[in-house]
């Protein structure tokens, strides 16, 4: 990850002409001597015109899974006198390291703290133009793995997003007796025994490698929903005041987006419904405005009529209203609520006891925040985890990704590559074009205001060989974001991990 670079913009200046004319020259009597002139003037004063700028930002968080009784072995190679980025190695489970995490958490756990957290704030400790080492490990042995997620946070203007990297040394280092009869292996035996052989190894060869949309951030690849069964989904969205304008635009297009990626791509069977509360002339403080249904223009007809005119927050009378439909939900299907809201509960029946009992008669429930909504009522009405059920979005132009985050997490987090690590790293260094909204067909920017995670896990499969022993790999990982707006078709290449582009973006890595 290499220190910000910015290309140059080129601003035009438009030059405001005033046309000065002449109104009209009168003689205020004949041979007097005397004129007057009408007059008047216009000035358009303090005009500036400030640059916007581009900032990525990184956190992480790092395991290794190596075999018990290592603590200490691990704990020296990420100290002050060790290779690794110095960190206080701890082990999460049997066998299992945090080896790495930034920002370094004190109280809540690291997915929960990445999405609620507004990283774009000054003086954050964040990676931002630092390159540091995230695996440093010695003695790999087969059945060892490492994962890394990422946290991206894109700050002020939405960007294009490139995951990029190199294979900077694939060593053999020696080869010894049992490793040069190994099937395998591609050289041979040196004439001083264990003597240091020049020529590449077989070790990035061997590392399988899975990279992936972490979209809840939880260091965990999850493949599709937990029935596999139709899904039966609620969306229940606040039509308080505060919700208005681009705040509403954006819920609309995000619950549209999140129904369509159920209704297109969900199993089949799938059914959405829609419930709004708060909104004005509610007797009850909500109202299930479209049951359950697989119409999915019926659905976005609906939700294109939300409107943002409450004088209070409902939340819990939202959820028990969308609850009832949720009865309706037939069996092998998985009922699920997704509540946005963007405020406090001020009216009507207790958040989190209305979801206690959606969720005691079986209802998953994702809560979505964005404006004034508070985190604790977030985590309280959402399913365990928070990590995987808590989504915030800290500006509201980035709802629609929110939902779409929320959608992919229901139907199962995309791939981004599977293969060797030789091969990962071939991709990597032509460079990777990311996605910022999963749900939509086109490929977009990342907006700002949203914590997006990728997930980088390697693995030395059980049944290799002795013809890795001894070999060492090394490899570079890292991110470059351009501005896109202006810039529709960006075109980027990588020289190693070094961008260029013909585009006239900013640019940061």
């Amino acid at each position: 990850m290499n220190p910000d670079t910015t290309d140059t913009i080129g601003l035009s200046r438009r030059k405001l002409l005033a046309g000065l004319g002449a109104v009209g020259v009168a003689s205020a009597g004949a041979g007097l001597g005397t004129t007057a002139y009408f007059n008047d003037t216009e000035t358009f004063e303090g005009n500036t015109l400030t640059a916007g700028e581009l900032d990525l930002k990184l956190d992480y968080r790092a395991t290794y899974a190596g075999g018990t009784g290592r603590i200490d072995e691990i704990n020296g190679w990420y100290s002050d006198e060790g290779p690794g980025e110095p960190f206080d190695v701890v082990e999460e489970d049997d066998g299992v390291y945090l080896v790495g995490e930034v920002p370094n958490i004190d109280e809540g756990e690291w997915p929960d703290v990445v999405q609620e957290r507004d990283f774009c704030a000054p003086d954050v400790d964040l990676v931002n133009g630092d390159e540091i080492p995230v695996f440093v490990l010695d003695d790999v042995k087969p059945g060892d793995c490492g994962e890394v997620t990422i946290s991206l946070h894109i700050c002020d203007n939405p960007s294009w997003v490139w995951m990029n990297g190199e294979l900077t040394a694939d060593d053999e280092n020696t080869v010894s007796e049992p490793e040069a009869g190994a099937d395998g292996e591609s050289n041979a035996l040196g004439d001083d025994g264990d003597g240091p052989i020049s020529g590449q190894g077989e070790l990035a060869d061997a590392i399988d490698v899975t990279m992936w949309y972490d979209e809840d951030c939880d260091n965990v690849y999850e493949p599709g929903g937990e029935s596999g069964g139709p899904l039966c989904v609620q969306i229940v969205l606040d039509a308080s005041g505060s919700m208005s304008g681009a705040r509403n635009t954006q819920a609309i297009e995000g619950a549209k987006t999140l129904a369509e990626s159920i209704l297109q791509d969900g199993p089949t069977g799938s059914r959405v419904g829609v419930t709004f509360f708060s909104a004005a002339g509610y007797s009850s403080g909500a109202q299930v405005v479209q049951p359950l249904t697989d119409d999915l223009q019926t659905v976005l007809d609906t939700i294109d009529d939300l409107p943002a005119d409450g004088s209070n927050t409902a939340i819990g009378e939202g959820i028990e209203t969308a609850q009832g439909d949720l009865e309706n939900c037939d069996e092998g299907e998985s009922p699920t609520m997704v509540v946005l809201t963007d405020g406090s509960n001020n009216a009507g029946t207790s958040p989190s006891g209305a979801a206690a009992a959606a969720k005691g008669d079986g209802t998953t429930i994702y809560a979505l925040g964005v404006g004034g909504a508070e985190v604790s009522t977030l985590n309280a009405i959402a399913s365990d985890p928070d990590e995987d059920y808590v989504f915030f979005a800290s500006d509201e132009g980035a709802l629609e990704q929110a939902f779409g985050l929320i959608g992919e997490s229901l139907l199962g987090e995309s791939i981004i590559f599977e293969g060797s690590l030789a091969d990962a790293m071939a991709e990597l260094e032509a460079g990777i074009a990311l996605d910022g909204n999963r749900a939509t067909e086109a490929r977009d920017p990342f907006d700002g205001g949203l914590t997006q995670c990728i997930g980088f896990e390697w693995c030395l499969p059980t049944d290799v060989g002795n013809e890795v022993q001894t070999d060492s790999v090394a490899f570079d990982l890292g991110f470059y974001a351009e501005q896109s707006r202006h810039n529709d078709e960006p075109d980027v290449t990588f020289n190693g991990t070094v961008p260029t582009s013909n585009s006239t973006g900013n640019a940061s890595q």
